[in-house]
């Protein structure tokens, strides 16, 4: 006796499953980069005034940048389940990827306040500006042209990354696209969409990124 699987074949309820995959990576890779921006910006200052900070903070940045996102998604919900600390994935995820993009955009910010001369930041106090008053009118603005580009590349790959996210039970696009792969079989279809899918996100924020560097230099 033969078995076979019923290939039931895609739904017009599955656009509105894949729909709802989409909307659910967009707010995990916002908020995940709003949140991993934000700390990032703080952390790279303080790592950049303080050297406590920077040697406290550097096997959190160690980590963090060296292994892969996969295995540190997996680990730290095994933990935090063994420990009994309950989360919804979406929260999960949003601090887990959050933590990522705060320690690499922290390196970037960091670098790029350290590629202000010198001589830039004497001249500012030497009109009479404070230490916050150099940083915001002085040190930030041409700090910002120097990480534009490398921060960029780092929402671009946490947008992809959020299809790891799946592993801890947040059903984002990927996510939604294997799980109509093992019902349809539709796998060509489903991985084509997929990657337009994730084309069409990453593309547009490429090229405006393009458009912001030649802005600033101006």
């Amino acid at each position: 006796m033969q078995f076979q699987f019923a290939n039931q074949g895609l739904a017009w309820s599955d656009a509105y499953f894949l729909a709802q995959g989409l909307l659910n990576t967009v707010r995990l890779a916002a908020a995940a980069t709003l949140v991993g921006t934000l700390a990032g910006i703080v952390l790279g200052w303080l790592r950049t005034v303080s050297v406590t900070v920077r040697i406290a903070t550097a096997p959190f940045i160690d980590i963090l940048r060296s292994v892969p996102m996969i295995i540190q998604l997996i680990l730290a919900n095994s933990l935090l389940s063994i420990l009994g600390f309950g989360a919804s994935p979406f929260w999960f995820g949003t601090v887990a990827l959050g933590a990522w993009m705060s320690a690499v955009t922290a390196e970037v910010v960091r670098a790029g306040l350290l590629s202000v001369p010198a001589q830039y930041r004497r001249s500012a106090r030497s009109l009479g500006m404070n230490g916050y008053q150099e940083l915001l009118y002085i040190s930030m603005p041409l700090a910002f042209r120097t990480a534009l580009a490398p921060w960029i590349g780092l929402v671009l790959s946490l947008i992809k990354d959020s299809a790891l996210a799946g592993v801890v039970g947040y059903i984002e696009y990927m996510r939604s696209t294997q799980i109509l792969i093992t019902r349809t079989h539709e796998t060509w279809l489903l991985l084509m969409g997929a990657g337009l899918f994730y084309f069409l996100i990453c593309y547009p924020v490429s090229r405006y990124s393009r458009h912001l560097e030649r802005k600033v230099r101006v």
